[in-house]
């Protein structure tokens, strides 16, 4: 079914999801020298600069763009690094990735698969016994990676800007959803949550017997040469070069200002969600991905292929691997979004990687329920028929 654009680019951008003087946008169109794109295809540069002018606004702070593929490139980045200095944004900055992450770790539980490390249809219990209590069957590894398993949330903090500061160890959270017993049997629905992926990051270092962060960068970040990309743990700040974030806050008067939410906590977030990187090596990652460069092509279908879920399932699947599926403007894209405060950010292709799309806005209300005005732009403007 196709689904009209607007309302496909909404519902993508909130699914995934479960604010001086402006600075004129730094927009560089180029095309790749071979395989030459129709000009029909190509990326739209006026569309595309229309989509990011204007920052900062109320809505976003900066926007960095890249869109890729076989069909051309585009860059584009508007806004400004900071609200104290007003200095334009830097397009190489580095960025929170939030749940792109969660494609790096199922890459890597994909890759153990091919190797043999892991079987897709064996049991977590079979590789980390004595996790689970004796309230959940057995769950299934590929039910961890698309979603199914059953596991509830974890505990948190209840306000998490006031902690933005302190550590959450994201065995203490995996602790606490345990503990609330399943919600289903494996298999029968699919609920996007981290849980899943906070089990895969586990699993990742049980059978490899090395950390998470290490086996990312082995086999990973160093083979694509992605320079930006790291795990930063216990560690608040941002290393390197990089856009602030800000989020909007409601005050006791009722009033909403800006809070600065650079320098945050995401340890709790591990595997799910606690990835440092960039747009370029976001796009690397991405167009390496979909060409079969990092998972081989007999798991890599995994990531596009939904589950059948159970007949009272109160929703059909939508994610098969860590990747959204969703039909935009005629084409199929396979994406994942991302946020942490200040910061949100997507990965998108379509499967035979002709149109890629990475951006990171440094949206006002990056956790949100509603799809950003400047992100919706850009989608629409990226992913044009």
């Amino acid at each position: 079914m196709k689904v009209p654009a607007r309302a496909a680019v909404a519902a993508a951008l909130v699914l995934g999801l479960t604010g001086a003087a402006a600075a004129p946008a730094l927009a560089y169109p180029s095309h790749a020298a071979t395989d030459a794109p129709s000009t029909s295809n190509r990326p739209n540069d006026k569309l595309l600069r229309d989509a990011i002018k204007g920052l900062p606004n109320a809505d976003a702070t900066a926007a960095l763009v890249r869109v890729g593929g076989t069909d051309g490139t585009w860059r584009g980045s508007s806004g400004v690094h900071d609200l104290v200095t007003h200095r334009k944004a830097d397009p190489h900055g580095r960025l929170r990735a939030g749940s792109t992450t969660k494609i790096v770790t199922a890459a890597m539980v994909l890759q153990l698969a091919a190797e043999g490390t892991i079987d897709l249809d064996r049991p977590v219990q079979h590789y980390l016994p004595g996790l689970f209590t004796a309230e959940f069957d057995p769950i299934p590894v590929r039910s961890l990676l698309n979603y199914t398993s059953g596991l509830k949330n974890g505990d948190g903090f209840d306000d998490v800007f006031a902690h933005r500061y302190d550590t959450l160890d994201p065995r203490t959270v995996l602790d606490s959803a345990i503990a609330k017993g399943p919600e289903h049997d494996p298999g029968a629905e699919q609920h996007y949550r981290n849980i899943h992926y906070t089990v895969l990051g586990l699993l990742i270092e049980k059978v490899t017997g090395d950390t998470y962060a290490h086996q990312a960068a082995r086999r990973i970040f160093h083979p694509l040469r992605m320079r930006d990309t790291y795990f930063p743990g216990k560690d608040l700040h941002i290393r390197g070069p990089h856009n602030r974030g800000y989020q909007k806050q409601e005050q006791p008067d009722g009033t909403t200002r800006l809070v600065d939410a650079t320098v945050w906590t995401q340890y709790d977030r591990f595997a799910a969600g606690d990835m440092i990187s960039s747009t370029a090596d976001l796009e690397t990652f991405t167009q390496a991905l979909f060409a079969g460069k990092v998972v081989p092509q007999p798991q890599l279908k995994e990531m596009f292929t939904l589950p059948r879920l159970g007949p009272n399932a109160p929703a059909k699947p939508t994610f098969a691997a860590g990747l959204q599926t969703m039909d935009i403007n005629g084409k199929t894209y396979w994406f994942k979004t991302g946020a942490r405060y200040g910061y949100t950010n997507i990965i998108a292709s379509t499967e035979n990687g002709s149109r890629t799309l990475v951006y990171s806005v440094n949206a006002t209300d990056a956790k949100g329920m509603e799809a950003n005005p400047v992100t919706q732009r850009i989608v629409e403007a990226a992913l044009r028929p």
